[in-house]
């Protein structure tokens, strides 16, 4: 009797502090880490870059990241309102964001999720499995 010839992904981790990722032949010529901070601030850049998005993370967070940009090293407000778990090949990316009033949500979020996938799989080669969008407020406009 044939065997089917099943492939699994290999599991995402989800641990409190991930490992970096590693990619590549380890055996061939050398290895290659990648930070779970550095997958956060790219993916926290790529969502800022989709016109409608006014801000990332709810309140608390963006007060804190607030507070970390003045803090050398600290990560500022590029990851505010990113959550990333990095296993070997993968990643999952959770993103908070305030959305523009006005934009359409369900576009807005594809098309984050369609930059940030962009960004994350160019600039690391890491598989974007997940990209999971919570809209926690919508920013409305200024009254004169």
């Amino acid at each position: 009797m044939a065997q089917k010839n099943e492939t699994a992904l290999a599991p995402v981790q989800r641990a409190a502090a991930p490992a970096p990722a590693r990619l590549g032949d380890d055996a061939v010529q050398g290895r290659t880490t990648i930070a779970s901070s550095v997958v956060q601030k790219i993916a926290g850049v790529a969502a800022r870059e989709v016109s409608g998005v006014h801000a990332l993370g709810d309140g608390l967070s963006r007060a804190f990241g607030a507070i970390r940009e003045h803090i050398p090293g600290g990560g500022g407000a590029v990851s505010a309102g990113v959550g990333v778990e990095v296993g070997e090949k993968q990643a999952v990316i959770d993103l908070d964001i305030v959305v523009e009033y006005g934009a359409s949500i369900l576009d807005l979020a594809r098309a984050v999720r369609r930059n940030v996938i962009t960004a994350v799989e160019r600039m690391t080669g890491l598989e974007v499995v997940e990209v999971n969008i919570s809209v926690n407020d919508i920013h409305l406009p200024e009254t004169e």
